[in-house]
This record gives C-alpha cells, sequence and structure tokens, in this order.
C-alpha cells in the first residue's frame, strides 16, 4: 500500500507504486530526524529548495542509492555539479511523468540559496498525481491565494508547514487548509527547534472544528496510509 512517513522537519518519504520517494532529506544534524542517511531508502529525491535544512543530505543519498534528483533547473545543475548520478530538472508550473507519478511544481513564497551561496532559482511545492491519490507538498512557504487553484485539483492529502517565523504559521495554515480543501492534512516543519515550537495538536482541532479536513499529527517516523 502507498504510504507517507514524516522523517522530522520538513523530510518525508513517500512509497508511491513500489517507488520511494524522498522529499527535503535533512536527516543528519536534524535533531528532530527518525531516520540516518545511511538508511533512508529512495529512488528519487524531490528538493524543493536550496536551504541547507531541505537540501540536506541530498547528494550523499543520491550518490549512495542512485536515486535521481527532481528539482528546480538551478538546484538539478548545482545537485549534478556536487556529483549526484542523476537529476531531472523541471520549473514552476511545469509537469513530467515519472515512473511513480506526475510531478508538477507550485509556486512557494520563501527563499532558495544554496548551501554555498550558490543561486538556487525559484523554491517550490510538489503536486503529485498517482492513479490512486493527489498529493499536494507545500514545503517551505507562505500563505497565498493561488493555493485555491491548486485545491481545485481535488487534492487528498495536503502536508503544510506551521512552524512560523520562515513559513506559515498556525492561523495562515488554518487558511491554507480553506483554500486547499484537502481530504487529509498533515503538518510539518514545526518544533524542530524552539524558535518554530508549535502546538500541531491545537492546530489540527482547529482544522477539524473549521473544515471538512480531516487532521493528522505525526511523529516522526510514523506514517500515514494513502488511498
Amino acid at each position: 500500500m502507498d504510504k507517507l512517513t514524516w522523517y522530522g522537519h520538513g523530510a518525508v518519504g513517500l512509497e508511491l507504486g513500489g517507488h520511494q520517494v524522498l522529499v527535503d532529506p535533512f536527516l543528519g544534524g536534524n535533531p528532530a530526524a527518525s531516520i540516518t542517511p545511511d538508511k533512508v531508502p529512495a529512488n528519487f529525491i524531490l528538493i524543493s529548495h536550496g536551504h541547507g535544512d531541505h537540501v540536506g543530505d541530498a547528494i550523499a543519498i543520491a550518490k549512495r542509492t542512485g536515486a535521481t534528483i527532481i528539482s528546480n533547473f538551478e538546484i538539478a545543475n548545482w545537485c549534478q555539479s556536487q556529483g549526484a548520478p542523476s537529476t531531472h530538472a523541471q520549473h514552476l508550473g511545469g509537469g513530467f511523468k515519472h515512473p511513480f507519478g506526475y510531478v508538477k511544481l507550485t509556486l512557494a513564497l520563501h527563499g532558495s540559496g544554496l548551501p554555498d551561496g550558490s543561486y538556487g532559482g525559484n523554491p517550490c511545492g510538489f503536486l503529485i498525481t498517482t492513479p490512486r491519490n493527489k498529493i499536494y507538498l507545500a514545503c517551505d512557504t507562505g500563505l497565498f491565494g493561488d493555493m485555491q487553484l491548486i485545491g481545485d485539483e481535488v487534492v487528498d492529502v495536503a502536508t503544510l508547514p506551521i512552524g512560523d517565523n520562515f513559513t506559515m504559521g498556525p492561523a495562515d495554515a488554518l487558511r491554507a487548509v480553506k483554500l486547499i480543501r484537502p481530504t487529509h492534512v498533515i503538518p510539518l516543519h514545526y518544533s524542530t527547534w524552539d524558535l518554530i515550537k508549535q502546538d500541531a495538536n491545537a492546530w489540527a482541532k482547529d482544522v477539524e472544528a473549521q473544515t471538512k479536513t480531516k487532521a493528522h499529527v505525526l511523529k516522526p517516523g510514523e506514517s500515514f496510509a494513502l488511498g
């Protein structure tokens, strides 16, 4: 069965049709991480933007597993220059049918400078369509009105940051749920450090009191069955 596993912070693992898809693999140095870079499975790695807590261990994991890194053009080229064995570049609004599903890069309001100071292009989220599910990974972003257009795609599962300071906080993330209207939502990118500490259970209660969306609060290492 397809599933989503939260590894802590913004790192997510997706098992889709037998493929292991790793998203924003910040594991080494992540105090919330539930798995280490040398153990995490990956056939594909999605990188939403260039910040170190999202690029994370992508290069080392790609070299170990042979995984293809999927990101914007600038980050894909940077990863290739760092020795990644396989990359696939896309850009905002563009989609491609990968073996695990159709991936479209969506808007994200954030930065994207790479760890060595290189230009990381535009940050993004991911809208993934498989035969069984439509999954929206907002990744690091502030609230924006075009989330309603993403919601028009009829999203089964969404992941949203709620940590505040660097991304949406709980109030804006609740407004995002109202725009996206997913069947299920999972909060991410919170309580890794005190600066982004939040009460995810309180947020989940607000979501379910004010919307028709079912909220699922996972602990790092826990999984949610998809479809």
